[in-house]
């Protein structure tokens, strides 16, 4: 990136230790790492089944190489008396560890929070898990399509009269992965303020819940369980995707004024008087009738008359954007967002670097992903040299 932050970042000097597989702790980790954070992430032997998952790059995963950047990797057999020492002299080493493994794991192993809280009492501990750390369904595991179904998600993603859907991106893992990153983030502040280390609980059926903020409060509010709505929103219109005469588009009217200018951009100012459609709530409450009078309009025209029609007139619209098209989007060329990446195979591959700016510049991508086990004895031997 030919504009990136200078050193030092702003979690530079800060060790890391991740015990995580798949998404949830290596993205937190992988935030962490993005800002400056030194992270080593121990492995088991047939290392984070991540690496297993296509598409593959001559044998290397580009799933693990996206999540896996900034990382140095080491191989341990914990049930190794040797490889679990030293384990135990990382997190003694650290100032993060991060986990998501079932309660109770890292305690059978001897390296749960409990036996460095007080040989390390500035230690942060971050875990990881479906339920939480206690509960009555903390000993449950999970993944991202099972948390996404007991939190609620499915039950309003997708139309109207279809089947449960979950969430495309699997937002439960990503969510606890930036909570577990912002939690991290912020007790860092407060230990380098002199205050104590902590155990941070993050589970992922509680985060899932709290990013469904409007979904929770319409509930507490008016006692009724939100529903499935396609791309329609419970309470603006129109604010959704609607069929052109080639494809979709989405517009978001979110206010008066909007609602206004997409009266006048279809040629139909008479609907702003419509006892339907005079207000927000009135347009939200009947907003199939109004995607249908809208749609009347749309199809006699294609997706990009309809995108340079509301760009002129400043109402929020995109296109139904696919991947290739969204990486392609001439803001992502201009943010620098995708960038290139070696992998350990020496392949080269492209990855989509942290979307953050700091003083009008981006993140570097300092390291590659990992091959499995490749600091492995980087790692021995730095202690080896404490030790003698």
């Amino acid at each position: 990136m030919t504009s990136s932050v200078p050193a030092p970042l702003p979690l530079s000097g800060v060790r890391v230790v991740e015990f995580c597989s798949t998404a949830s702790g290596p993205f937190s980790t992988m935030l962490l790492s993005d800002m400056g954070a030194d992270v080593i992430k121990v492995e088991p032997p047939a290392g984070d089944g991540l690496r297993q998952w296509p598409p593959l790059n001559e044998g290397y995963s580009e799933n693990f190489a996206a999540l896996n950047r900034n990382k140095r990797s080491v191989a341990l057999d914990l049930k190794a008396p040797a490889d679990l020492a030293l384990a135990r002299q990382l997190i003694l080493d650290a100032d993060v560890v991060v986990e998501n493994n079932r309660p109770g794991v890292m305690d059978r192993l001897g390296l749960g929070y409990a036996s460095f809280a007080q040989s390390k009492p500035q230690l942060l501990y971050c875990s990881i898990s479906a339920y939480g750390q206690s509960g009555p369904r903390s000993g449950e595991g999970g993944f991202d399509l099972t948390v996404q179904a007991a939190a609620g998600v499915m039950s309003i993603t997708g139309e109207p009269d279809g089947a449960p859907v979950k969430c495309g991106v699997p937002l439960s893992d990503f969510a606890s992965g930036l909570y577990a990153a912002f939690s991290i983030a912020a007790a860092l502040a407060s230990v380098r303020a002199g205050g104590q280390g902590a155990h941070i609980d993050v589970p992922m059926f509680g985060c899932t819940l709290g990013i469904a903020a409007l979904q929770t409060s319409e509930y507490f509010g008016n006692g009724r369980s939100p529903v499935k709505l396609g791309s329609a929103h419970p309470r603006n219109a129109p604010y959704q995707a609607f069929q052109a005469g080639d494809g979709y588009f989405a517009i978001a009217a979110g206010n008066h004024k909007l609602w206004l200018d997409v009266c006048r951009v279809v040629g139909m100012p008479e609907l702003a008087a419509d006892p339907r459609f005079v207000s927000t709530t009135d347009r939200a409450r009947n907003q199939g009738a109004l995607k249908d009078i809208l749609e009347t309009v749309f199809t006699r025209q294609p997706v990009a008359h309809w995108i340079d029609a509301f760009n002129a007139a400043g109402v929020p619209h995109a296109r139904i954007n696919d991947y290739a098209a969204a990486l392609a989007d001439p803001q992502t060329a201009y943010m620098e967002w995708v960038q290139p990446l070696t992998l350990p195979n020496g392949r080269q591959t492209r990855t989509f670097a942290s979307p953050i700016r700091l003083n009008g510049k981006g993140f570097p991508i300092r390291r590659t992903p990992p091959a499995l086990g490749e600091h492995t004895e980087e790692v021995r031997q730095s202690f080896a040299r404490v030790d003698a």
